[in-house]
């Protein structure tokens, strides 16, 4: 694929001092979508869903703070207030008027959260695994301990180097180990465009470590169900049958919303939109009505 597409333009926005990558699918006189990857991902994962919807759409993707081509946080900072803000930083950028939103794991949570707290701002949201960990997931602990391990995890990863590869195939190797239901050829383009080159000649991924690190203030589901209780455009929640993130529906995180709709597909894991490609779009095209 990355030989074989006129792929996109890349741009870049500022947000909290630091230059952020966006990439531009052109077709500026269309609506706007914007497109949001998830954790240790980039931009060019949504390549196959971009260029089903290219001809309706004007659609940006950015690479989130520490991920892609986007700078590092210094200090590490990287929870969802940063995220939510810079995506506000991005649409300020960009539009005045409403925009399509999809986003996919943490940039599903983004875009949920993005939309609760502006909800005039955006006209449709697609949230692809999007909802947090599932209520059985959330252990509660005294908030010294969470503080203690927090402490520790930026210790750790301050000593941890960063992995190096010897090629683009044993990095892509570890692209498959990472999601088996990927084909060797999204899994190389996704490959190709998550790495960089290092000066020895090794490749490592573009995403920094720090994103590893889970924040002492846990999830906090009251907080994330007021939010999503302030959606009032149509909204689209997406889950694989094989993936962990368990039934919403079932554990009551999806009577929050107003006006949503959700869907699971059958045969895919966390990575819907890549493991099930043309059952997704099918999905999200009927409900951006195209």
């Amino acid at each position: 694929m990355a030989d074989s597409i006129i792929g996109p333009t890349s741009h870049y926005f500022y947000s909290q001092r630091l230059k952020l990558d966006y990439v531009d699918w052109g077709n500026p006189d269309r609506p706007l979508l914007v497109l949001v990857h998830g954790s240790r991902d980039h931009c060019r994962n949504w390549d196959w869903v971009a260029l089903r919807l290219r001809e309706h759409f004007h659609i940006i993707a950015p690479d989130l703070r520490g991920h892609g081509d986007s700078d590092w946080a210094i200090g590490g900072n990287y929870s969802m207030i940063d995220y939510v803000l810079d995506l506000a930083q991005l649409m300020r950028a960009v539009s005045t008027e409403p925009a399509t939103l999809i986003g996919h794991s943490l940039g599903g949570s983004i875009v949920l959260q993005y939309t609760g707290v502006y909800p005039q701002a955006v006209r449709k949201v697609v949230s692809i695994e999007g909802m947090g960990p599932p209520p059985h997931m959330i252990k509660e602990t005294p908030a010294h301990e969470r503080m203690s391990n927090w402490i520790g995890q930026m210790q750790d990863l301050a000593r941890r180097t960063v992995r190096e590869y010897p090629s683009i195939d044993e990095a892509l190797k570890r692209m498959r180990e990472a999601n088996p239901h990927l084909s060797k050829d999204q899994a190389l383009h996704l490959t190709i465009w998550g790495v960089r080159r290092n000066e020895n000649g090794t490749y490592s991924w573009k995403f920094d470590n720090y994103v590893h690190a889970t924040s002492p203030y846990m999830f906090n589901l009251n907080d994330a169900r007021e939010i999503w209780g302030r959606i009032t455009c149509p909204t689209l929640l997406v889950r694989g049958s094989e993936s962990w993130v368990g039934d919403w529906v079932k554990d009551g995180r999806f009577s929050a919303f107003r006006n949503a709709k959700t869907h699971t597909i059958e045969k895919a894991g966390h990575w819907v939109h890549h493991d099930q490609l043309d059952e997704f779009m099918k999905i999200v095209e009927r409900f951006l009505g195209i």
